[in-house]
C-alpha cells in the first residue's frame, strides 16, 4: 500500500473534516445542555464527557476509510480549523487541542505500522485519543482542580465515550457509507468489494 496521498483522498479527507467541524460545533451546544441538566446533581463535569467521543470521530473515520499515515491527525486538525472559522468560543487555542487529539488518534494506527484497521484498533485509537486529550485538558481546562474522584470518573467516562462513539460508531458509519458505493475508489471500499467477490466466488 502506497503511503503517498492521492488528490481524491485529500479531497475526501477535507470534506470529512469540514462536515465534522460543523458537527463538532453543534455538539458543544448538546454538551452544554447535558451539563445544565446534570448541574443540580453536582455532576456538571460529566456533561461533555458522556459525548466526548464525537470530537474524535472524524480522525478515526478518515483513517479507517483512507488507511494512510497522517490521515487521522490531518482530518482532526481540519475539523478544528473549521470550528474556529465558524466562530467557536474556544478560539485559536482549539487548533492546539485538535492537533493533540489528532496525534492521539494517529498513535494507535502507528503502533500497527498503519496496517491494521480492525475494530479493536479503531477502539484503541479512540481510547488513546481520550487519554491524551484528558491529560492536556487537566491543565488547559483547569480540570486538575476537580476532586480526585471526579478526575478519575470523568476520565473513565471519556474513555468509554471515545471507545463507543469514535471507535464503534465511527466504524459503523464508515461501513454504511462504503455500502452505498461512494467509497469504492478508496481503501475501505476496495476491501468491501474484495469481500463481496470472495463471498460470491
Amino acid at each position: 500500500m502506497t503511503k503517498q496521498w492521492k488528490l481524491k483522498e485529500i479531497v475526501l479527507m477535507s470534506i470529512l473534516g469540514v462536515v465534522f467541524g460543523v458537527i463538532y460545533l453543534l455538539f458543544f451546544l448538546v454538551g452544554e445542555g447535558i451539563r445544565n441538566i446534570l448541574a443540580p446533581f453536582g455532576l456538571a463535569p460529566f456533561g461533555y464527557e458522556v459525548i466526548y467521543g464525537i470530537w474524535f470521530i472524524v480522525s478515526i473515520m478518515a483513517a479507517y476509510i483512507l488507511r494512510k499515515p497522517g490521515v487521522a491527525f490531518t482530518a482532526e486538525v481540519i475539523a478544528g480549523v473549521v470550528e474556529i472559522l465558524l466562530g467557536s468560543a474556544a478560539g485559536p487555542g482549539l487548533l492546539l487541542s485538535a492537533a493533540i487529539q489528532g496525534a492521539g488518534a494517529e498513535f494507535a494506527f502507528a503502533l500497527t505500522g498503519w496496517k491494521d484497521y480492525r475494530l479493536r484498533v479503531l477502539v484503541l485509537s479512540g481510547i488513546s485519543t481520550a487519554v491524551v486529550s484528558f491529560a492536556w485538558h487537566l491543565y488547559s481546562a483547569g480540570m486538575i482542580a476537580l476532586a480526585p474522584w471526579l478526575i478519575v470518573s470523568t476520565l473513565i467516562v471519556r474513555i468509554i465515550s471515545a471507545a463507543l462513539i469514535s471507535g464503534v460508531l465511527g466504524k459503523w458509519l464508515s461501513d454504511q457509507l462504503a455500502k452505498t458505493g461512494v467509497l469504492r475508489g478508496y481503501a475501505l471500499g476496495k476491501e468491501l468489494q474484495r469481500k463481496r467477490n470472495y463471498e460470491s466466488a
